[in-house]
């Protein structure tokens, strides 16, 4: 019988990480906004000032997907939180239970960390990740608007 497994990401993953972001960005539509290469991948999530941490989903010993996440903090609760940044499994393994063994590794990270919450986004657009959501009791939050400075518009504001 086939079983999903998660195992912690190492730096011999990089390439196989930077891969399947670049199968998320085009399923996201966005493959030309992957500026990311493999050694910025392996800098970033295995570097010496790495403040990420990677998990890899297998199925019968075969990668399937990924996710990425970071601790932030909640003021009113007093305590740190859970970002799940990316979170992809492949398109010939959706159904099998993967997306839902990668969360729940996640939210039991979490529980061992003392965190308040498990947070993400997902694109208002993409349903069957809404319904896959829903259906394991996430909640939209939709009185908050995302903001995102980056490129010229970051800069602009540092130099200010």
């Amino acid at each position: 019988m086939s079983d999903v497994k998660i195992r912690q990401a190492t730096a011999d993953d990089a390439a196989l990480i930077y891969r399947f972001v670049v199968e998320l960005a085009t399923y996201e539509k966005a493959e030309h906004e992957v500026l990311a290469t493999v050694a910025d991948i392996e800098n970033a999530l295995f570097g010496e000032k790495a403040t990420v941490g990677a998990i890899i989903c297998e199925l019968d010993n075969e990668p399937i997907g990924f996710a990425v996440y970071f601790f932030n903090f909640s003021t009113w609760l007093g305590k740190h939180g859970l970002y799940l940044e990316d979170l992809y499994v492949s398109p010939d393994y959706r159904g099998v239970g993967a997306g839902k063994v990668l969360l729940k590794h996640l939210a039991n990270l979490a529980l061992s960390k003392g965190c308040g919450r498990f947070e993400w986004s997902v694109l208002d657009w993409n349903e069957p990740a809404i319904r896959f959501y829903n259906s394991i009791g996430g909640e939209p939050q939709n009185e908050w608007l995302g903001y995102r400075l980056t490129g010229r518009a970051l800069e602009e504001l540092a130099s200010s």
